[in-house]
């Protein structure tokens, strides 16, 4: 079993894993000692650099019991030309799970293909999965629920964007997607959508943020498109999340960002600073929820 997309586990699988996070994280506030991964090992393979990613995992190993070995590009063989199908076979008999932190969606495809333990998506130009469900993690705690929510995306079709795609299309809560011509999502995460009556996608940043529960954004250059980043500025100008589009979602609505943020560009200092900002408690749950994923492929897959 492998978690590569959002669209590899089921609304039960998900649900699951929500649960199980609260609980965990209920017992890691308390102190309660929990160490179901003890003799495990979890090897991060990251191509991409990372803060979040790569603190969350290594630390959720060892919440867990468990050990995890950082890899980065410069100092792995795949650097160097090795095959990657090499390497996966190989990291198979060494590690317990894989975490691939990459560019291209295909690398991780084929080292689900060719690795003999789960692998999982810690970020590729074309999903974040880990993420979104951090993210409906936090909505849940926030609002009690996910059903029901209106969530509002404003920016780059991209990863994150893909991803709560593929959310909303399980779960069937409403999402409106406010991305500027040329930047929407993946056409055929385009047409997926299109067969869900919950899911829009728009050029009006007004339209999309009026009534919502919830909004979210993220940066408008991502890694990797360092090049781009005057193009996108212009591209997004109005892409933003400020007191005036807050002020047009509901009273009580939830700020939310994948981090990192680029004060002044995609989100005002005001609004991530202030008190609809649950970006913190969200960069928190990556914690949480990759606990609860690690333990579910880690023991209740291997049973």
């Amino acid at each position: 079993m492998h978690l590569l997309t959002i669209a590899d586990i089921s609304k039960a699988e998900i649900d699951g894993l929500l649960k199980r996070a609260v609980n965990l994280k209920i017992r890691h506030k308390k102190g309660i000692p929990h160490n179901p991964l003890r003799g495990k090992t979890l090897g991060l393979i990251f191509e991409k650099s990372s803060t979040r990613t790569r603190v969350s995992f290594e630390t959720a190993m060892y919440h867990l019991g468990g050990d995890a070995i950082f890899i980065s590009h410069r100092d792995s063989q795949v650097g160097r030309g090795e095959p990657i199908k090499d390497t996966a076979r190989v990291m198979s008999r060494y590690v317990d799970a894989i975490v691939i932190r990459t560019f291209g969606h295909q690398i991780i495809d084929e080292y689900a293909a060719y690795s003999s333990v789960p692998v999982i998506n810690g970020l590729t130009d074309s999903h974040h999965p880990c993420q979104v469900l951090a993210d409906i993690l936090t909505v849940v705690e926030k609002k009690g629920t996910y059903e029901g929510m209106k969530v509002c995306w404003i920016g780059d079709g991209n990863n994150m964007a893909n991803s709560w795609i593929e959310a909303a299309s399980i779960l069937g809560f409403p999402l409106t997607l406010a991305c500027p011509e040329g930047y929407r999502p993946e056409e055929k995460m385009i047409e997926a959508a299109k067969a869900h009556k919950n899911i829009r996608i728009t050029e009006s940043v007004e339209e999309a943020a009026t009534g919502a529960d919830v909004l979210n954004t993220d940066v408008w250059a991502s890694m990797g498109q360092e090049d781009e980043a005057l193009k996108r500025q212009k591209a997004f100008a109005g892409y933003q999340i400020n007191g005036k589009i807050l002020s047009l979602a509901k009273k009580d609505a939830m700020v939310l960002h994948c981090l990192p943020a680029h004060r002044g560009e995609e989100i005002t200092e005001e609004v991530l600073e202030g008190p609809n900002s649950a970006v913190w408690n969200q960069a928190e749950n990556r914690l949480h929820i990759q606990k609860a994923i690690l333990e579910w492929l880690l023991v209740d897959c291997a049973r």
